[in-house]
């Protein structure tokens, strides 16, 4: 038995070590585009879909911040599965419409990104694990429920 909740627990460290790196990359590519919001609407631009093109400044923002909140949320393990699914669309998006595009000279930011697409699926069906922030409220809720402590 001791043996079985070892290996879980190795399991779950990794977990935990995949999110927090998914969650850094996804904090640090936030923080290069709000760096370089040129590069971004470019790239928005460059995707040749009418509605973004039009309102790329707009998407520039929404994803640059969204990336910046999304990457802590991530990195920290709260709302690990709201923003795993917030961020899945945005990665497809980059992936088919511009990683595509210019897989010629740079192969190494698509690989990037279908590797960060893939933990973002599973950290949106598997959620955060022990190691995060939602299971330290969690835990704390339940011993304020045990206690009967809690909003008195």
């Amino acid at each position: 038995m001791a043996e079985t909740t070892s290996k879980s627990t190795i399991k779950l460290s990794w977990l935990t070590v995949l999110r927090v790196v998914l969650g850094l990359i996804i904090l640090y590519k936030a923080i290069s585009f709000i760096r370089n919001t040129e590069m971004l609407k470019s790239l928005i631009t460059e995707t040749g879909i009418g509605i973004f093109s039009q309102n790329s400044e707009v998407l520039a923002f929404v994803i640059a911040y969204l990336g910046l909140l999304c990457g802590f949320f991530i990195t920290v393990g709260l709302f690990t599965k709201a923003s795993s699914i917030v961020q899945i669309p945005i990665l497809i998006v980059a992936i088919f419409f511009v990683n595509i595009k210019n897989m010629d000279y740079n192969t190494f930011e698509l690989v990037l990104s279908l590797i960060a697409l893939i933990l973002l699926i599973l950290f949106a069906i598997k959620g955060s694990g022990t190691l995060s922030a939602d299971e330290y409220f969690r835990r704390g809720a339940a011993i304020d429920k045990k206690s009967g402590s809690a909003f008195k």
